[in-house]
């Protein structure tokens, strides 16, 4: 039993020593590894950010809040008209064949409400070419609109219903908004009602966006926030809930939000509808400048050191740069002293302005900075405002047809002397002889036409067979011959 006893109280005694002698060797460091600091702060979580998620989250709640109830859904009916193929066997057997197909074709986007008493923004291509255009505010009350003006070159409408103390948005300032600042897109796209998405500004000046425009002015917003057919003409607002930008085009493959989406500048907007409600159409002025980008091989063949501003290669006889003392081989750098280094921001610059404002204008000549006061002109180099009374001599209707004046300008990118277009085709006697929408209207029986009046008149008048010439914008050329 001695001996038993020994044994076990020598064992105890060696374990004792043993978790001793292990406690003071390895036990601390193995603890210190685990409870260090430093170490521990390896693992911080990654989307951490001090509570300005809480911040952002408010600042599109607000802002959704403000923008859902002024932005309004339009749904778009027009009358289209198809030739059929002529098929000579069948109406020699079964007399003579109808040439044309009637159908309704529908369309749907977005607008802004733009004040309490009707005005709404919207995009020239969603309203272009309707019959009628029908306009659902957010609570779902239903309004038949008024096209005030249409401008192609922005892609800005503006229209009107009658009502009285309805929500709308503010402008921002679209100068004032940097790349990477939050945005929000709000709109109808596939026809789900105020519909918000948020993205940040991808970036300014943007051009070359839209195609099949006249001389088109772009300097559009891009921004990353989804953009769907149906968002046309809604409203991209910062995140006070002011205005920015009218949704118009999106980059895509397929038809579809691919990534990027572009608006026309509120500043832009802004000048456009102020025209419209005074005049009924776009004052637009020109400088007189045939310019391009620099870049580093214009820059090594015309010697320039800097890359900035925007090259001047030649200057319109009897324009505004002329007049000004601008010389070919200019630099242009600020206009008002805002800097402009490409194409399109000094479109944007200059489109805020009408026929005879005058600017201050700077440009780099011989490494020096000069100021010139530039008085802006219109096309024909005149500084004459277009009145209210023009607008309306500017278009007639006949035989079912509207007809609307072409400007100087356009003819001159078509090409053309002269010519009126049909602007919109119901049914009626041009309709019956297989004229289709858009066609260019220069000649009635040989006799050069060039206004909408004019043309008007002879038809109404004109009695036995007519022939009408002219051409189509993609430039087929075409006559019809009828009897009246």
């Amino acid at each position: 039993m001695k001996k038993i006893v020994s044994s076990l109280l020598v064992a105890c005694v060696g374990g004792v020593a043993a978790l001793g002698a292990s406690h003071y060797l390895f036990g601390e460091k193995t603890i210190s590894q685990v409870t260090n600091p430093e170490q521990a702060a390896v693992y911080k979580l990654a989307n951490y950010n001090g509570g300005s998620t809480a911040v952002a989250g408010a600042d599109f709640v607000m802002a959704a809040e403000k923008s859902v109830n002024a932005v309004v859904h339009i749904k778009t009916i027009s009358e289209q008209v198809n030739n059929l193929a002529y098929d000579p066997f069948a109406e020699l057997f079964f007399g003579p064949q109808k040439r044309q197909q009637t159908f309704i074709q529908q369309g749907s986007g977005s607008g802004v409400i733009i004040s309490e008493d009707g005005y709404i923004v919207t995009n020239n291509h969603v309203i272009n070419g309707s019959n009628k255009i029908e306009v659902i505010l957010n609570d779902k009350r239903t309004y038949e609109a008024e096209v005030i003006g249409a401008d192609a070159s922005t892609d800005v409408a503006l229209l009107k219903i009658k009502e009285k103390g309805l929500p709308f948005l503010h402008y921002g300032n679209s100068d004032n908004m940097k790349v990477g600042e939050w945005v929000l897109a709000v709109g109808n796209p596939f026809n789900l009602n105020s519909t918000v998405t948020a993205g940040i500004i991808s970036a300014k000046g943007r051009n070359n966006i839209l195609n099949g425009n006249n001389r088109p002015i772009e300097s559009f917003i891009q921004t990353d926030a989804a953009v769907n057919p149906g968002n046309s003409g809604g409203a991209l607002v910062n995140t006070d809930g002011e205005l920015i930008g009218i949704n118009t085009a999106i980059a895509s493959n397929n038809g579809a939000f691919q990534g990027y989406s572009f608006a026309v500048p509120v500043n832009i907007v802004k000048k456009i509808v102020s025209d419209m409600v005074e005049f009924g159409a776009v004052q637009r002025a020109y400088i007189g400048v045939n310019i391009q980008d620099i870049d580093s091989k214009l820059a090594a063949d015309k010697n320039l050191k800097k890359l900035k501003g925007i090259y001047v290669n030649g200057i319109t006889a009897g324009g505004s740069a002329q007049d000004a003392g601008m010389k070919e081989g200019d630099v242009i750098t600020n206009i008002q002293d805002v800097p402009v280094n490409s194409v399109s921001e000094l479109q944007e610059q200059i489109s805020r302005y009408r026929p005879g404002d005058k600017i201050n204008v700077t440009v780099a000549r011989n490494d020096k900075n000069v100021n010139l006061p530039v008085v802006l002109k219109t096309f024909d180099n005149t500084t004459r405002l277009v009145k209210k009374s023009e607008v309306a001599a500017t278009s007639a209707e006949v035989f079912g047809a509207e007809l609307q004046n072409i400007d100087a300008e356009k003819l001159s990118d078509m090409n053309a002397e002269n010519g009126v277009q049909i602007s919109k085709l119901n049914k009626g006697k041009l309709a019956q002889i297989g004229i289709q929408q858009g066609f260019i209207i220069t000649a009635i029986d040989k006799r050069k036409v060039t206004s909408a009046a004019e043309v008007k008149s002879i038809l109404e008048k004109k009695s036995g067979v007519v022939l009408v010439e002219g051409f189509y914008p993609n430039g087929m050329q075409a006559s019809y011959s009828f009897m009246l």
